[in-house]
């Protein structure tokens, strides 16, 4: 199953890579050089494939837990001050993506969207300390009993040039269905309340809608 964003652009490249294909058998003679063409152009489209993945996620709801946004390897838990909403001290864990990850964005937990802004900036490394306040980013706020207020930040990277956010103010987000879409190589970053119980480790590879990262 691939995500609805990535129609056009599943459609697009397939038609360019068989266009390729079909001229390089018709019309290079050269044995060798038209193999490496077409297999240049099925590589691509694999590629363009497997970004847009969405596959079927088991998540089992929990008001007590919040579980991963996305796939990918935690980069970052630590305590920080968050200045553009809280503008106090959370809890932040980040989630780098890569590539090859699945970049789907799913809600961490069921409640309400209370707050959604979008930022443009600039395409620096996903990794890169200050990507988080500079980079091209959507902000999103969600509200419910157990956990009050948390904040979960879409950040564009390097190759990145789409944030796709379905994260609307006053929407009742449903914990692990689909929030949103980040195009081509990401990362998002959590700010949680202070004394919430954080279940990972540094690299740790979760699965968006999967992985608990923490629990009340």
């Amino acid at each position: 199953m691939f995500h609805k964003e990535g129609y056009f652009i599943i459609i697009t490249t397939f038609l360019i890579c068989a266009s390729i294909v079909l001229c390089a058998e018709y019309f290079i003679g050269h044995k060798i050089a038209k193999i490496i063409l077409q297999i240049g152009a099925l590589v691509a489209l694999v590629l363009v494939l497997q970004f847009f993945r969405n596959p079927h996620r088991n998540t089992v709801l929990n008001e007590k837990h919040l579980l991963a946004p996305v796939d990918g390897k935690v980069v970052i838990i630590e305590e920080v001050y968050e200045k553009e909403y809280f503008k106090d001290q959370r809890i932040q864990v980040s989630i780098f993506m890569s590539p090859i990850n699945v970049h789907v964005t799913r809600y961490p937990m069921s409640g309400k969207v209370i707050f959604s802004k979008y930022h443009p900036g600039k395409y620096l490394v996903a990794w890169h300390p200050k990507s988080s306040e500079l980079n091209e980013r959507t902000t999103i706020v969600l509200e419910n009993e157990q956990f009050g207020e948390i904040l979960y930040r879409q950040i564009a990277g390097a190759v990145a040039r789409r944030i796709v956010n379905y994260a609307k103010v006053g929407d009742a987000a449903v914990q692990g269905e689909d929030a949103g879409f980040i195009k081509f190589g990401s990362r998002v970053d959590l700010f949680l309340p202070l004394g919430t119980s954080v279940n990972l480790i540094m690299d740790q590879v979760v699965r968006g809608g999967e992985t608990i990262i923490a629990e009340k």
